[in-house]
């Protein structure tokens, strides 16, 4: 029997307005995104933290709820790095941007510490499983990384990136330069 998953994202109202289509672009650019639909599934998340916010601020200040659930939402928002120590108020959730989750993701963190020559260098390095996050590989490249396995970010243990040693190819060709250049003596 299949299960039933709620959809992660939403496509836009009107597909064709020139600004957000333009505004897309530049996130889908800047953030070496695959496609529009990573965009969509940020701005949904991003929807849906925004909406819980906004019914936790109707409630009184004092109400068991507004304070249990509105604790735990500024507490992973604040987990996931989006959320300074110093904004940890409802208000702020509510001022957050799509940028802000953006810059959480593996690929722009692997990118900012310089593991990668560029943002899509970066998505590459972690689809071919060079990347780990601790001691786990991680190949997904919208990985939101925590802040405090933010300075766990390296390369893999078995990467050639990791190790001074040679990659596959790289082998292979100095072991054909040499065979070559025995044969060219030997004539």
């Amino acid at each position: 029997m299949s299960t039933n998953y709620s959809k992660v994202f939403h496509t836009p109202r009107r597909p064709f307005e020139k600004e957000r289509l333009d505004h897309e672009l530049r996130l889908v650019g800047e953030y070496g995104l695959r496609n529009k639909r990573e965009v969509w599934r940020v701005q949904y998340l991003l929807a849906k933290i925004r909406k819980a916010a906004r019914e936790l601020l109707t409630l009184e200040e004092k109400h068991p709820k507004r304070l249990f659930e509105g604790a735990a939402l500024l507490r992973r928002l604040h987990r996931i790095g989006v959320l300074d120590e110093s904004k940890m108020k409802l208000d702020y959730v509510l001022g957050l941007k799509i940028n802000d989750f953006l810059e959480r993701r593996l690929q722009s963190q692997v990118f900012k510490l310089g593991l990668a020559k560029s943002i899509h260098h970066a998505r590459v390095l972690i689809l071919q499983r060079h990347i780990r996050v601790g001691r786990q590989i991680v190949n997904v490249p919208s990985f939101v990384v925590r802040t405090d396995s933010q300075k766990h970010i390296d390369f893999a243990l078995n990467s050639a990136f990791a190790s001074s040693k040679l990659g596959r190819c790289k082998r292979k060709k100095l072991k054909a330069q040499k065979e070559g250049g025995g044969e060219a003596d030997e004539e």
